[in-house]
């Protein structure tokens, strides 16, 4: 059964930092692009990160930028969302994707994704 499942969600404070991981299952991420996307309460789902499938470059969100980060690890056929220095306004459910392509931009096309988690809640609060 292909399925990607998502942990590490939870309630943190401003300033805090938390480790979203997803595991894929029944497939190889090898040769798939891989993204973290969010949702926030009435507001679209976004590209938050992602690694391209074509050259491995990382992209991020301008939201974001120097406080999370992404990575992949291969062997254990898992990526991960690092994120530091978390604000209020990140909080949203936080959903991990993989697409065998083609895409045009990995952080944008979400509709090309093949495969999604079934999201983890991230919640920033004081």
């Amino acid at each position: 059964q292909v399925q990607l499942v998502e942990s590490g969600g939870g309630l943190v404070q401003p300033g805090e930092s938390l480790r979203l991981s997803c595991a894929a299952s029944g497939f190889t991420l090898d040769y798939y692009a891989i993204g973290w996307f969010r949702q926030a309460p009435g507001k679209e789902r976004e590209g938050v990160a992602c690694i391209s499938s074509s050259d491995g470059r990382t992209y991020y969100a301008d939201s974001v930028k120097g406080r999370i980060t992404i990575y992949r690890d291969n062997a254990k056929n898992t990526f991960t969302l690092q994120m530091n220095s978390l604000k209020p306004e990140d909080t949203a459910v936080y959903y991990c994707a993989a697409t065998i392509g083609p895409y045009y931009s990995c952080l944008d096309s979400l509709y090309e994704y093949d495969y999604w988690g079934q999201g983890t809640q991230v919640t920033v609060s004081s």
